[in-house]
């Protein structure tokens, strides 16, 4: 199942199996799968954005891929690939909902790109990792550079004369070292709400306030 969303079947069996062991399961866990994947995608993604948008500059380019390749969108990515019912976890991350944790998560989805790597090298990961991205790629907007979800959420609010949103934390997770965060955002104004969650009130608010920008018409 895993496989064929990935687009992907591995000739070796334990590059996957590996690439799906947290550290807390067994001692052959995925933390080097995730470092060589981390770099991997890093290539991929600036390779395709060099090659798209040649008007950029080095530092709008650095901005771009520093985007497409953060925590929040790779814990999305896991969360379309169902990643957590496949997790291999110790008995205190199942109990502490560690397969819903947006940091073992995006780990997972990187250990995962180092896995396709070393099984058959990189054309075989560029390939993954690209159909995985491509919703995202072709969604890039140029114009949004350098902003965050919640800045371009209340320039839109305060260019039309609206309250600014509320942030509301809905529920917290974990032990204190390895929490996780839901967070409202809300512009009752609008009848407009969503939640995000992230390992970080921060970070939950930037994906509350992604969801919430999602849903405004383009003219009020």
């Amino acid at each position: 199942m895993l496989c064929g969303q990935l687009g992907y079947t591995f000739n070796d069996p334990q590059y996957l199996l590996r690439a799906l062991t947290h550290r807390s399961y067994a001692p052959d866990h995925n933390e080097r799968l995730e470092f060589l994947g981390d770099s991997i995608l890093g290539c991929v993604i600036a390779k395709y954005l060099y090659g798209s948008f040649p008007q950029l500059s080095e530092g709008e380019l650095s901005r771009l891929r520093s985007n497409l390749v953060r925590e929040e969108t790779l814990a999305v990515l896991a969360g379309q690939l169902d990643l957590g019912d496949h997790l291999r976890l110790g008995e205190g991350e199942r109990k502490s909902a560690g397969f819903r944790r947006p940091s073992i998560l995006a780990d997972a989805v990187e250990a995962l790109f180092g896995a396709v790597f070393l099984d058959s090298g990189f054309a075989a990961a560029e390939k993954v990792i690209l159909n995985l991205y491509l919703p995202y790629l072709n969604k890039v907007d140029v114009q949004a550079l350098g902003k965050d979800a919640k800045t371009m959420l209340q320039e839109y609010l305060q260019g039309r004369h609206i309250p600014l949103p509320n942030y509301t934390v809905i529920a917290t997770q974990g032990a204190a070292h390895a929490k996780s965060f839901q967070v409202e955002c809300a512009i009752p104004s609008l009848g407009i709400s969503a939640l995000g969650e992230g390992s970080s009130r921060r970070n939950a608010e930037q994906q509350a306030a992604k969801a919430v920008f999602q849903q405004l018409p383009e003219e009020i």
